[in-house]
């Protein structure tokens, strides 16, 4: 697919919320006094949240809160990436080219550059963990989602670290928790985080691993974080695919108290050290049992061991703003979904260049778990080849659980679409395939022993294709009805007032 690019002057957060205010329905605010605790989400919810979201909620705007409770002058802005429309506007391209786009900036990626610390936006203003006052929560106006979480959490934290045995770095978007004046702990999804394998790297050595957490950054920089193996493998830095995305380095700058870089321009960093061999139960504050909303649409259980990050130091701008994200929202969607899209684009054209049209990580899995793919068959011998494809893509991305296959006449993005080729191009005891006892994501409450004893392990699960394209040799019996075509130009449409 052509993309049809355009640059944006988008290089930081508040670029792209100025370029926003300029866009009809992107970006809403509020003055009134808001609760961090749970208040902001349950806001959101209404407004725009979307995604797995239990209903009542809706995709809208972005807001931004100006008023939040015991945080001075203090902003949240949530939303950002909660529209998929909106994303194409703040990287410059259609939609339906996102993955197009993303899969292009992996291959043309461009590294991080360092600039003197004199010209860092994000330490105007620094805060020493040594400071008789000093507490993270006090500081940081991060959100709870729901009444039940395990405490305040930073859900869009770009956590930036480094190999100790190569120097490589790389950025990643963990679920972090404030435990404590100065302690955070992180979770790590069991697989291949190139994060973790620096952190149990560093333990090996029993030394700790100096880490950065830049909040609230050029909405290039978040999405590129969400790429995975086998598309970025082990000392992929992923934060060159943002430079990418811009065709222009992300600038880095050195911590005050950590032998680490940060992002230059991040409204809020943390600075701090991943303790070796410390671990902290993540509800140790609520004793809920409960840690925070995750993608499926779930409250994701407390872990009871996570390793700790110890807080050196804050530094962030004037009058800074801080990210966060609802866990199961349209956020997730879209940061997650469309590096998916872009491994998934990447891995099927090698293989059978031509054949794909489109890729689509559906709203409905989280951006995780369920993706529809736009097959072409140019020849009899195409037949078959769609279902390769599907299996290509559970490769290209191992935590995906479900791949509906469509024609080219589909619109993979439109889910009525999708299901009239399910209705009408789909007989379930031959289109149905089945790949059972495959690794896959532990979230899914239903990838457990209990719900199914013919599971070994929590995280496994039957993986399963949906062929909904007709077979090359019926293509003739199953084309859609033929409209005119016109030219809605020329034609002046008033609406009653």
């Amino acid at each position: 697919m052509k993309i049809d690019r355009k640059d944006v002057n988008v290089y930081d957060i508040r670029c792209a919320l100025d370029f926003l205010k300029n866009e009809v329905n992107e970006l809403v605010y509020t003055d009134t006094e808001v609760d961090p605790h749970g208040e902001i989400a349950g806001i959101y919810r209404h407004v725009g949240a979307g995604g797995t979201v239990k209903r009542p909620t809706k995709l809208g705007p972005a807001m931004i809160f100006n008023n939040v409770k015991n945080h001075g002058d203090s902003k949240v802005l949530i939303g950002l990436f909660s529209s998929r429309e909106r994303v194409a506007k703040l990287l410059g391209c259609k939609p339906n080219q996102l993955g197009f786009l993303l899969n292009e900036a992996v291959k043309d990626a461009i590294s991080p550059i360092t600039i003197e610390n004199k010209d860092a936006k994000c330490q105007e203003v620094v805060h020493y963990a040594t400071d008789e006052d000093f507490d993270i929560r006090k500081i940081l106006p991060a959100p709870t989602n729901t009444l039940e979480d395990a405490g305040p959490y930073i859900t869009l934290g770009m956590c930036y670290a480094c190999d100790p045995d190569t120097g490589e770095g790389d950025v990643t978007i963990h679920r972090l928790c404030l435990q404590s004046k100065d302690e955070i702990s992180m979770f790590f999804t069991p697989g291949v985080r190139h994060l973790d394998a620096f952190r149990k790297k560093a333990e090996e050595l029993n030394k700790p691993l100096p880490i950065s957490i830049s909040i609230g950054v050029d909405p290039a920089i978040p999405i590129a974080s969400c790429f995975e193996p086998p598309t970025t493998p082990l000392g992929f830095n992923e934060i060159s695919i943002a430079g990418g995305i811009r065709r222009k380095p992300v600038e880095m700058v050195q911590c005050l108290t950590v032998n680490e870089k940060a992002i230059a321009n991040a409204e809020y960093v943390i600075e701090g050290e991943l303790i070796p061999n410390v671990r902290v139960r993540e509800d140790m504050n609520t004793n809920t049992g409960k840690a925070m909303p995750e993608f499926p649409g779930y409250t994701g259980e407390a872990n009871p061991s996570l390793p700790l990050i110890k807080v050196k130091a804050i530094t962030h701008r004037k009058s800074p703003i801080m990210q966060t994200c609802i866990g199961p929202s349209e956020e997730h969607v879209n940061l997650a979904g469309i590096p998916t899209e872009a491994s998934i684009i990447e891995m099927i054209e090698k293989s059978m260049p031509g054949r794909l049209v489109n890729v689509y990580s559906h709203s409905a899995g989280g951006g995780k778990y369920m993706a529809v793919i736009q097959f072409k068959k140019l020849m009899p011998s195409d037949e078959g080849r769609q279902r390769q494809a599907a299996l290509i893509a559970f490769t290209a991305f191992p935590e995906l659980k479900h791949v509906i296959l469509v024609d080219e006449d589909v619109d993979p993005f439109d889910s009525n679409d999708v299901l009239w080729a399910l209705n009408t191009r789909y007989q379930g005891d031959v289109d149905t395939i089945f790949i059972p006892g495959v690794r896959c994501h532990p979230l899914d409450p239903s990838q457990n022993p209990e719900y199914n004893p013919q599971i070994k392990d929590r995280g496994i699960t039957c993986k399963t294709i949906y062929d909904c394209t007709v077979p090359y040799h019926l293509k003739d019996k199953f084309k859609r009805s033929k409209f005119m075509d016109v030219d809605m130009n020329t034609y002046e449409i008033k609406s009653f007032e």
